[in-house]
């Protein structure tokens, strides 16, 4: 189903219980993700992760939706985004931070806007803006990467900071980046048709860290995909990555090591920002005892698949 059939269905569903609702308002911030399910496998959100607190956004740019985020308000963070993978095309985009109106203004335009100089208040409340990263020793750190995007629009959308959160530069420009280019390289070589990624954060268990008493810093980063139909000349050591595989990344050196070891012979750059790789069972097994909920990130665990030759 095209996004815009898919809006139109959506629609007119919502218009139809208007009257038990006293009132919905119909737009890309609301109680679901019924304007963009294309982004996630078989139409189907994660399992488990949607809470009251948290605000899913069909992430809109320029009249098209280019991915989805899970967001939580207090914390001005998204929990998740998801998106299909298409790798980049063109060079690095140019475009400035944007922010979500209708995290601020319930009525607003449904497209993600570029900041001004003057930032209105409602919005400084509602979410987090550049004054909030700068001196903060964290880089802001995408959870759909620019890089994982085809179209020079595609990409610009990623620079919304609904999409961002506090990520350690080891992480970010180092063993995390590494991480997303060898996803990258894994559909290149081996998916057809579409990979389903979700990534996001853990906080912390015993209290929250913050960025300038405002926005959420996560313990860990966590990344994990659904690749549908690959090819079958896969390597022994490559079986087990398809037709899922996730990761958890740290975000904090001084972490325990009871998820992701810690290893001493890297160079200190990237050292305490180990990447462990493993199933999705397993990440799902993290999430579940970190969140104290269930969690199944992929409608039945991405294993409703066939395997297409690789010639």
């Amino acid at each position: 189903m095209s996004q815009r059939n898919s809006l139109t269905s959506c629609t007119a569903a919502l218009l139809f219980l208007l009257p038990w609702f006293g009132g919905l308002t119909v737009g890309e911030v609301s109680n679901n993700f019924c304007q963009c399910l294309d982004f996630f496998y078989n139409r189907t959100p994660p399992r488990g992760l949607k809470k009251a607190e948290y605000q899913p956004i069909c992430q809109r740019y320029k009249d098209r939706y280019r991915f989805a985020s899970l967001y939580r308000r207090q914390h001005r963070a998204p929990l998740f985004s998801a998106y299909k993978l298409s790798p980049a095309d063109g060079r690095w985009p140019k475009s400035g931070w944007m922010y979500e109106p209708q995290l601020a203004f319930s009525r607003a335009c449904p497209e993600m806007r570029h900041f001004n100089e003057i930032v209105d208040q409602n919005v400084v409340e509602s979410q987090a803006v550049h004054q909030d990263y700068r001196n903060s020793g964290f880089s802001r750190g995408h959870l759909c990467p620019s890089l994982h995007q085809r179209t020079m629009e595609d990409r610009e959308s990623t620079f919304t900071l609904t999409n961002i959160v506090p990520q350690q530069i080891g992480s970010n420009s180092g063993t995390w980046n590494m991480l997303e280019n060898e996803v990258l390289e894994r559909y290149k070589k081996f998916c057809i048709g579409p990979m389903y990624v979700i990534t996001g954060v853990m906080p912390y268990e015993s209290e929250t860290h913050w960025v300038n008493n405002r926005v959420s810093v996560p313990e860990y980063m966590w990344s994990a995909y659904c690749c549908p139909v690959f090819k079958t000349n896969l390597l022994t050591g490559m079986k087990q990555l398809f037709p899922s595989y996730a990761a958890v990344g740290r975000n904090d050196p001084s972490s325990g090591q009871e998820i992701v070891p810690v290893n001493n012979k890297v160079r200190p750059s990237l050292r305490g920002y180990d990447v462990k790789q493993m199933t999705l069972e397993t990440l799902e097994g993290i999430l579940s005892r970190r969140l104290n909920v269930s969690v199944t990130l992929f409608d039945g665990n991405c294993q409703n698949t066939y395997i297409k030759s690789s010639i």
